[in-house]
């Protein structure tokens, strides 16, 4: 694949042109080192795989809640070569580090080996179809531990190459789950990350964290310039909503490790057992077994008043349950109505009123993101939010195209003036909603650039 072919797929899949230049120039260096050990370049796929921006929607997924979400232009770039054997070799080209996974082994003692040995184990436990593979080699300039959904994303990249190189799709097993619907492929990534069950495919132990599958789905079912409306548990796609031309998102890492593990993970399991231990008292108090807060909430007119009573005695399950309610059923909703009709005032109340929700009930921000919301509000951003898990991570800012650089070099000073500590680590950067993952051809015949999942 030439320079040319990989700017033209990228180019089609809907990435701006800065992101194609820098993405185009990754996959070229991972051919580069995948040529090096092998030859056999017919048999090798591509993928580009983003990360995620949620934009409204905290911790209401794995509820049953609303998300408003778009892939972000940063992500995975990944090339994959069949092995004759079950084993997967993935190279960081990165970093340049290599782990050699075997599905029937331990996880070895690396921390991020933990993602792509979960997908394998639970790949070959839920598809006795399996019989190959991987030479994996990939390539990321999505920052890790931010909040964007890199380990989702690496997760997903595994998934999809295990899929390919398997030819899973044309099994019945793949088919009468309905795997080849996106929204469905989601919900099915999302499990193997929380170890749940999917439908008939049996879970096992996932990485640790008890999360939802809104981070598959804006990987997987996001389009260029929309940010997207799902519901979930089931994921259902409710609206695309057209993100105005003139504006981007300002980016800014905080510095803070937002992890899936220690104690970063049990403070995101304490929010989600939190909204299962509201679910717990509703099953318990109307016998029904709804499979979902937002489930029991829309049982009847009165539901949402009947848990306030229940809960009243519990001020940190109140505070979980008033979050979730007025996150999912008001706000998102809400964002999206008002910047389709371009009400960016309106828009901006919403989004601090979010933010405000996640400060003081759903109590996952830390100084930093707080800080990062309110200096980008202060220097002229129309909205700005934290998001993601928390206890770290990023923060967006809604900001004019034309001003944008202008906006992050006074955003970042600020931040440095204000977390001196945090400012190093932190990252700031601009970007546009940007495509789901898409596979490229490595080897493109004229006219054929790119084919999708």
């Amino acid at each position: 694949m030439t320079s040319e072919h990989l700017a033209l797929a990228l180019s089609a899949s809907g990435l701006s042109g800065e992101a194609v230049t820098a993405h185009a120039a990754q996959f070229e260096r991972l051919l580069a080192t995948l040529g090096r050990e092998r030859t056999d370049r017919d048999e090798w796929d591509a993928w580009y795989v983003p990360g995620r921006v949620e934009v409204l929607g905290k911790h209401t997924d794995y509820g049953g809640g609303r998300s408003l979400i778009c892939a972000a232009e940063q992500g995975f770039c990944v090339v994959a070569a069949p092995r004759r054997d079950v084993r997967l070799s993935i190279t960081d080209i990165g970093r340049g580090v290599s782990l050699q996974l075997d599905p029937a082994a331990p996880r070895p003692d690396v921390s991020w080996a933990t993602y792509p040995m979960t997908v394998i184990k639970r790949a070959f436990h839920n598809f006795p179809e399996m019989t190959r593979g991987l030479d994996l080699v990939f390539e990321s300039d999505l920052p890790s531990a931010a909040g964007m959904s890199s380990s989702s994303a690496l997760m997903v990249a595994v998934l999809l190459a295990l899929a390919r190189v398997n030819r899973l799709d044309t099994t019945s097993r793949w088919r009468e789950h309905g795997l080849d619907a996106r929204e469905n492929l989601a919900a099915y990534a999302a499990t193997i990350e929380n170890g749940s069950t999917f439908r008939g495919l049996v879970g096992e132990a996932g990485v640790g964290t008890e999360g939802g599958s809104e981070d598959h789905t804006a990987i997987l079912c996001s389009r260029p310039g929309q940010l997207g409306q799902f519901s979930f548990v089931p994921t259902r796609h409710e609206r695309y909503i057209p993100f105005p031309a003139d504006l981007t998102f300002a980016i800014g890492v905080s510095g803070i490790a937002a992890r899936k593990t220690g104690e970063a993970r049990d403070d995101y399991n304490r929010a989600s057992r939190n909204g299962a231990r509201v679910l717990a008292q509703w099953r318990e108090k109307t016998g029904r077994s709804d499979n979902s807060l937002a489930a029991a909430i829309q049982s009847s007119d009165d539901a949402a008043q009947q848990l306030r009573s229940w809960l009243a005695d519990d001020r940190t399950l109140l505070d979980r349950f008033e979050q979730f309610l007025e996150e999912s059923t008001q706000l998102v909703t809400a964002a999206g109505d008002q910047l389709a009709a371009r009400d960016l005032d309106g828009f901006g109340r919403t989004v601090d009123r979010s933010q405000q929700l996640a400060e003081e009930r759903l109590c996952n921000q830390v100084p930093e993101t707080i800080a990062l919301a309110r200096l980008a509000r202060e220097h002229g951003a129309f909205a700005a939010s934290a998001f993601g898990a928390g206890f770290g991570g990023s923060v967006w800012a809604l900001v004019s195209s034309s001003d944008a650089p202008v906006f992050l070099d006074r955003w970042q000073n600020a931040y440095r003036t204000a977390h001196a500590a945090a400012a190093p680590r932190a990252r700031f950067f601009l970007t546009r909603p940007g495509p789901a993952s898409v596979r490229l051809d490595v080897n493109p015949r004229d006219g054929d650039r790119r084919t999708g999942a």
